[in-house]
């Protein structure tokens, strides 16, 4: 048999280098407007007056300013007269973006008051579209054009744009944003909002429209659509927030992060669009969705159906622990924002197992199944009884129309309880009310022969484990009838069998009959590894359900 210790350290040094690798590399340049063939005639002195302005940025920002403004004005009147006129609207869009860089670089502020800028025939009055929500305050955030950054990483591969009218901006929030657990938002704003600039009587008024609300604009009295980047803000916010620095730390101390057991929303909420909540798995965090986000973003049909929710959580939480914690902060967002319609639920691996839970009406069936005795004839002290009764004792979720599993291991996986499962187990430090809940517990657990046996109350990794007790009863409760099921299940191609005869199919993690529900309404397999919701066969098989879920 091997010694643990050099296992221990090769999963150290796996999960430390894969905390290394970057999932949004961003960095930022200064764009050169390359005009097209058609700039010729008037638009040849617009691509000329330009690049005099790109010329003037650092040195007289003010100047610069006004010169990018008559751009833009000239611009707009010849798509007046022509909104199909590709030359003029290339010019439009360049002259508004470096407009909004030449402001966050100069430090000019044009949003607590009008600011005069030199330019054109008489000048401009440069101001802004007041907005009555809170929160929407421009002095608040800073403005950074999307075409100034290049972005690449493990998450990153691919931009998601809209062609149109308007500058893709990223919206910085200057500050941590004041009550973001209270209005389950973000902890900073790094926002992709599209910045439209209007004349009118010499005053030159910024407005920013929001691309996941809004699909077209007027813009010099013509309809067009409107111009969106959704995938360097989400980059942005990657590259801020180093998610990966949190994946095996949650794991290991999940006691240390509580408070970010919780929803937050990825966008302003629309009570006319169903709700999408995703759930990451073991040693993740919701940045594991970014490709898939970024990909559906990209579908008109998507945008104006869809709004995205994370619930994200310390993943060396048992996971029906995780799943109580989830349906308190499903109580406490639906106060706050009110469904109109029902939500969806995505789970990708353990996330997977969690979203089984809330279509799971259990009652004290799984308390009886575990402690063989009905509740109130269950002796433990006060607080143990109400942690178990929050895990174990439950109803579904009504408001639940769909839930979308993807690489989820329904009925564990082998990985739990071989010896690499075991050390990382054992790795997990479990929060002192667990462990106080897990002493009265252990006295009160007749475990069967076979059954996973354990001095201590299961962490995450042991509620994967196929022959822990928790898996084994849940399994014996069906899930609700009238909520949609699907399932993505992923497959390396090495074939196998899709029952528990070797050798099995499996993504490398999860083995298909884990991750199989008969009831399902579809089920697909895609050529992948344990990250299937990545992949662009399981991203374009979710896209297909959205779609087919809204058309009904």
């Amino acid at each position: 048999m091997s010694h643990p210790i050099p296992q221990l350290c090769c999963l150290l040094a796996l999960c430390l280098l894969a905390g290394c690798t970057p999932y949004a590399d961003v960095r930022e340049r200064r764009p050169e407007f390359s005009a097209s063939a058609s700039f010729t005639g008037p638009l040849a002195a617009l691509r000329d007056r330009i690049r005099g302005a790109q010329s003037r940025e650092r040195a007289k920002p003010l100047l610069a300013l006004g010169e990018y403004l008559a751009v833009a004005e000239a611009a707009s009147a010849k798509l007046a007269a022509n909104p199909r006129d590709k030359a003029a609207l290339e010019a439009y869009n360049f002259a508004v973006a470096r407009a909004l860089g030449v402001i966050k670089e100069g430090q000019l502020d044009p949003w607590t008051k009008p600011m005069p800028v030199p330019g054109g025939r008489d000048g401009y009055m440069l101001t802004h579209r007041p907005d009555p929500r809170p929160g929407w305050n421009p002095a608040l955030y800073d403005f950074v054009p999307a075409d100034q950054f290049d972005v690449r990483g493990k998450y990153v591969t691919k931009q998601a744009v809209k062609e149109g009218v308007g500058a893709p901006i990223v919206a910085m929030g200057r500050e941590q944003n004041r009550d973001f657990e209270k209005n389950f938002g973000l902890p900073r704003t790094y926002y992709g909002v599209t910045a439209v600039i209007r004349f009118k009587g010499g005053v030159a008024e910024i407005a920013f429209e929001d691309p996941l609300a809004t699909e077209k604009v007027k813009v010099a009295g013509r309809t067009m659509p409107l111009a969106a980047n959704f995938t360097v803000p989400l980059a942005v916010m990657l590259e801020q927030a180093e998610p990966q620095k949190l994946e095996l730390t949650r794991l290991i101390w999940p006691e240390k992060y509580a408070r970010t057991a919780r929803i937050s929303r990825l966008q302003p909420y629309d009570p006319n669009k169903t709700v999408v909540l995703v759930i990451h798995g073991l040693m993740d965090t919701p940045a594991t969705w970014a490709p898939l986000i970024n990909e559906l973003r990209s579908d008109e049909t998507l945008r104006r159906n869809y709004q995205f929710w994370f619930y994200s959580y310390p993943s060396g939480y048992p996971y029906a622990y995780s799943a109580a914690i989830l349906r308190s902060q499903l109580d406490a967002a639906e106060k706050r924002f009110p469904l109109r319609k029902p939500m969806i639920l995505m789970g990708h691996s353990m996330g997977g197992c969690i979203s089984r839970l809330l279509v799971t009406d259990a009652g004290d069936r799984l308390w009886r199944e575990i402690f063989g005795r009905a509740p109130a004839d269950t002796p433990m002290s006060e607080s143990s009884r109400r942690l178990f009764s929050d895990a174990l004792v439950f109803k579904n979720r009504p408001e639940v129309g769909r839930v979308i599993f993807i690489s989820a291991p329904l009925r564990g996986a082998d990985l739990a309880v071989n010896p690499l499962g075991r050390i990382g187990s054992s790795l997990v430090r479990s929060p002192r009310m667990l462990l106080e809940a897990g002493s009265d517990a252990m006295n009160l657990v007749a475990l069967q022969s076979g059954e996973l046996r354990l001095r201590r109350i299961p962490n995450s990794i042991d509620t994967l484990a196929p022959n822990s007790r928790f898996v084994l009863a849940v399994n014996k409760i069906p899930i609700v009838k009238g909520v949609p099921l699907n399932v993505i299940v992923g497959d390396r191609g090495k074939g196998g069998n899709k029952d528990r005869t070797p050798p099995v199919m499996s993504d490398g993690v999860v083995p298909y009959w884990s991750s199989h529900l008969p009831q399902a309404e579809s089920e697909k397999i895609v050529p992948s590894n344990h990250s299937a919701h990545q992949h662009p066969e399981a991203i374009k098989e979710v896209a297909r359900i959205l779609k087919r879920h809204a058309g009904s």
